[in-house]
């Protein structure tokens, strides 16, 4: 049985860089991103980020999660999203699973430049960024967090060891 792996923080942090080089550094391994079951919303849907969204996302990632834990049961399962940390125990429970929580939090204006910067992504909303970053900020408690200014591979390999030592597993 393979391990769930979530790599999470907000917009800028380089989730998706970080996500894919952790799952190329294990054998099985797959890579869920969590975008992707945010874009099976269509008709009627909340800008996640908005407070009126928490049912919807509530459902959204409990999705995720039971993708990721049946994933699990043949492959170390990457998951790259935002999950929020107060949604750590749904995603869990979801998985049917412990899970590895990592969070990249490098400075808010670091974070706003990458969102700047980044060309084709989606999501540029600045205030929100911001927001979202605040919340993860104020919400981390004692939560270990990496501030991901160095290469990619660095901090994926920063990731690996903490999953291997226990540092970052939470359950649901």
């Amino acid at each position: 049985m393979g391990e769930v792996i979530v790599v999470s923080g907000p917009p800028g942090v380089g989730k998706s860089t970080v996500a894919r080089a952790v799952a190329d550094l294990y054998d099985p391994s797959a890579l869920v991103v969590g975008d992707d079951f945010f874009s099976y919303l269509r008709r009627g849907s909340i800008e996640p980020w908005l407070p009126e969204a928490d049912a919807q996302n509530r459902t959204v990632l409990d999705a995720a999660g039971a993708a990721c834990g049946r994933l699990s049961d043949r492959f170390t399962v990457v998951y790259d999203g935002v999950l929020w940390p107060p949604y750590t125990a749904l995603f869990a429970t979801a998985a049917g699973r412990t899970v590895h929580y990592a969070v990249l939090l490098p400075p808010l204006d670091v974070c706003l430049q990458r969102v700047r910067d980044r060309g084709e992504h989606p999501f540029t909303d600045q205030a929100a960024a911001s927001d979202m970053w605040h919340s993860f900020d104020s919400a981390m408690g004692g939560l270990p967090r990496l501030d991901a200014l160095g290469p990619p591979e660095e901090v994926a390999a920063e990731v690996v060891r903490l999953v291997g030592n226990g540092t970052i597993r939470t359950s649901g």
